[in-house]
């Protein structure tokens, strides 16, 4: 499964160990990483309350994109993007190891998030997930970043896989959490089990216009809901949650959830310059690029099982489970095992 540690990926997990070590903000020692498949995780104390330095505003495509940065300005780039309904803080403890190991760490507001603003109010307020994924090329257009380690979880995990199957070339090395995400309208149209569709009540109440009214009133308390589902071990603490739901205040936020998640099924019309893009993703294209698929033990969130999934990348790939009751929001629960990965892909 995992090959031998190479000098790179040696020198990298020492730094990171080292840096955990004596960085109280950064939490318990680097655990050595497994050359197996499961992997027990160190879990960070709640009510840490670390936040970015600062963050950088850039123009990018139809954003003006906030983003967190940290590491060597010459580093090899790495983009971590996060999922809804979370923030860049997942990757809060997850980008200081990266940045230690000597990457530059870019960590994007996707669109509706944070600081992130379209730069035009007449630009549709399209959440549809090849928006979303010409979104992080047009960010590493404007950063001048040529090719990136992208690794990420919920909707960035599904917008770091798709750019990794259409545009192999800007993709180093992959990290996904719940594996292949890659879906199409088509797809979201067949019916489940009734317990796989009891898991996405939420996409079915989006589809209404009492569930777009009742997200943006009770967005904070419905997103604070939606954490304790998805990761029903994870002890998070008020303030934890409260820095990540500031960025649910962005005023494109419900419209770009709402859109995402009824374009899903099919109720929402794609934007006819996606269409190419789309199109592709629906045939469900492999992913060749090196991959690393992870996925918590305890995740609350809908999910496959990592066999159903495998065949579709066709590059050196390996899978984690990541035990320790790691739930859905995984970079945040357990940042040592997700930056670990991220060091172990580029090895590849």
């Amino acid at each position: 499964m995992f090959e031998t540690i190479n000098r790179r990926r040696f020198w990298g997990l020492a730094v990171m160990t080292l840096t955990a070590t004596k960085l109280a903000t950064i939490g318990s020692a680097m655990a050595q990483c497994s050359p197996i498949d499961s992997v027990k995780a160190t879990p960070m104390k709640v009510g840490m309350n670390l936040s970015f330095d600062s963050l950088k505003q850039i123009d990018a495509g139809v954003l003006n994109v906030g983003y967190a940065e940290a590491g060597p300005t010459n580093g090899r780039p790495v983009i971590l993007l996060h999922g809804w309904p979370y923030d860049i803080h997942s990757f809060v403890n997850v980008a200081p190891l990266l940045a230690a190991a000597g990457y530059r760490v870019i960590v994007p507001y996707l669109r509706g998030y944070g600081t992130t603003r379209f730069l035009s109010s007449e630009t549709f307020r399209n959440g549809q997930p090849a928006a979303i994924a010409l979104d992080i090329i047009a960010l590493m257009d404007a950063l001048k970043i040529e090719k990136a380690i992208l690794a990420g979880f919920d909707w960035g995990a599904r917008t770091a896989d798709i750019v990794a199957a259409l545009f192999p070339e800007r993709c180093q090395a992959l990290v996904s959490v719940s594996g292949y995400l890659i879906g199409s309208q088509a797809s979201g149209k067949m019916p489940l089990p009734p317990k796989a569709e009891l898991q996405w009540w939420y996409q079915y109440y989006f589809a209404t216009d009492r569930g777009r009214a009742g997200y943006d009133q009770y967005r904070h308390d419905f997103a604070r809901l939606i954490w304790q589902l998805a990761s029903p071990r994870w002890n998070f603490d008020d303030a934890t949650f409260d820095r990540s739901a500031a960025s649910f205040n962005n005023p494109d936020h419900v419209s770009i959830v709402i859109h995402n998640y009824r374009w899903r099924l099919g109720l929402a019309e794609s934007e006819p310059n996606y269409d190419v893009l789309e199109k592709r993703l629906a045939e469900a294209p492999v992913i060749t690029v090196p991959t690393i698929t992870l996925e918590g033990d305890a995740n609350g969130a809908p999910h496959l099982e990592p066999i159903s999934y495998a065949k579709k990348f066709s590059g050196k790939y390996s899978h984690r489970t990541i035990k320790g009751g790691i739930g859905h929001n995984l970079p945040q629960e357990a940042p040592q095992a997700f930056a670990e990965a991220v060091i172990e892909v580029d090895g590849y």
